[in-house]
């Protein structure tokens, strides 16, 4: 965790003056092992995901240039990514096919976050989002 709070890259824009210039991603993994007398041994794993996805930002109000531009388009991208992942995803299942006879495909390569999070996001798996606005006064 230290190492990854000392290699984020927070930067001040015209709207926030600790602005997160990326998304955050921590995985925990949990690996259950067990074995009965007699009985060849089950492990069972699960990977919890705690993921803070940097703001949408509009360029023209944050006053970003240079490498805080770059950083603010790079965050869009994969916001809009994530967007069209979350979208096929929802066609697919609305389709009705079985897992894996769709003719949807899902661009989980199209952005690194949606590779990490790929086997979050589909297949077997539960995923809660919570939201947090802030809005200035």
């Amino acid at each position: 965790m230290d190492t990854g709070t000392k290699n984020r890259t927070v930067a001040s824009t015209a709207m926030n003056a600790t602005s997160s210039r990326a998304h955050t991603i921590v995985a925990i993994t949990f690996v259950q092992k067990t074995k009965e007398e007699g009985q060849q041994g089950m492990t069972k794993t699960s990977v919890i995901n705690l993921v803070d996805l940097a703001g949408s930002e509009r360029a023209a109000s944050t006053g970003a240039a240079g490498d805080r531009l770059k950083e603010g388009a790079a965050i869009n991208q994969s916001l809009s990514t994530l967007g069209n992942v979350i979208s096929a995803l929802a066609d697919q299942a609305s389709e009705g096919r079985p897992p894996g006879k769709s003719k949807i495909v899902v661009p989980f390569r199209d952005s690194a976050l949606t590779k990490l999070l790929k086997n979050a996001l589909g297949g077997n798996s539960k995923t809660v989002m919570m939201l947090q606005f802030h809005q200035p006064i």
